[in-house]
């Protein structure tokens, strides 16, 4: 668990050098391109003083695109108590509990570090579950908060819509942008790999952050699973949102990857692309741990 959390923060830094290193790659190209070297250094300004936003404020603002209202004990007992009595029992400080009004079954959690953590979970879920399923989903999201998955979540969120934001205002350039390009404005061949490293950084974005969520979504699923000691509770509650999941009313697929579900509910081909496991993987190994305790 804690070579888990260690790696988890390393993580962190690569995720966000590799992510700067893609907008700082998009900068040159463009600069090459326009024969004008300042506007890597903007694009490359531009990265680093989104990431440093983002590290600081990504969470406030996941919440807000998910309509998340913050709760307090008296507003629903039955929430509160089930995270508050599973931070009693991990050592975890207490995270900020909001609801979301939506019929969809979710969760997540968010933050830069268990001191400044967030959970929250939809009208929808608090309907189906009951109280041992309610409390395998939060241990789950307990378990995002205390491996530092929420740091590594909202940097990823951040940067992948920082990568398609400077990659659409870069092809557009390319488009309708009229300059000096006597260097490289006659090669066709700069022009199409220019192109396509401004198609193809999202998709590459996108790819780390499926490789991310999903190794996460296992881990998430072992920790809950160890801290309620009831992995069975975590599974049902797995089936239920298999069966009962409906896609989201705000949905962004920048932060799909921080739900405990995915919340667009994709097609069969899509789902080669989520960002969550399948959960009757998820299901299985918990099943599996449940028959060695």
């Amino acid at each position: 668990m804690y070579s888990a959390i260690a790696a988890n923060k390393r993580n962190t830094v690569f995720i966000l050098l590799f992510f700067i290193v893609i907008i700082g790659g998009l900068g040159w190209l463009a600069s090459y391109y326009y024969g004008d070297f300042s506007i890597v250094i903007w694009v490359f300004v531009f990265a680093l003083a989104y990431a440093f936003f983002q590290y600081w404020f990504a969470s406030s603002q996941a919440l807000s695109m998910a309509g998340a209202i913050e709760i307090q004990k008296a507003d629903n007992p039955r929430l509160y108590r089930i995270v508050e009595n599973l931070c009693i029992s991990t050592g975890n400080p207490m995270p900020k509990v909001y609801i979301i009004n939506d019929p969809a079954p979710n969760a997540f959690a968010t933050g830069r570090d268990p001191q400044h953590a967030s959970v929250a979970a939809t009208t929808g879920l608090l309907d189906i579950m009951t109280d041992s399923e309610l409390e395998g989903v939060m241990a789950h999201e307990i378990g995002h908060v205390r491996n530092y998955d929420i740091r590594v979540s909202m940097i990823v969120f951040g940067l992948v819509v920082a990568i398609g934001f400077v990659a659409d205002i870069l092809l557009r350039m390319s488009f309708f942008a009229r300059g000096n390009r006597d260097s490289s404005g006659g090669n066709p061949i700069v022009l199409i790999f220019g192109l396509l490293a401004f198609i193809l950084a999202p998709v590459l974005a996108l790819f780390v952050q499926l490789a991310i969520s999903r190794q996460r979504e296992y881990l998430a699923d072992a920790t809950g699973a160890l801290t309620t000691r009831h992995p069975e509770a975590l599974a049902s509650a797995l089936h239920k949102l298999n069966e009962y999941g409906q896609p989201m009313a705000r949905q962004r697929s920048s932060m799909a990857h921080m739900w405990i579900s995915d919340p667009e509910r994709p097609s069969l081909t899509a789902r080669m692309l989520s960002t969550h496991p399948p959960i009757a993987d998820r299901i299985r190994r918990l099943l599996d741990m449940g028959s060695k305790f």
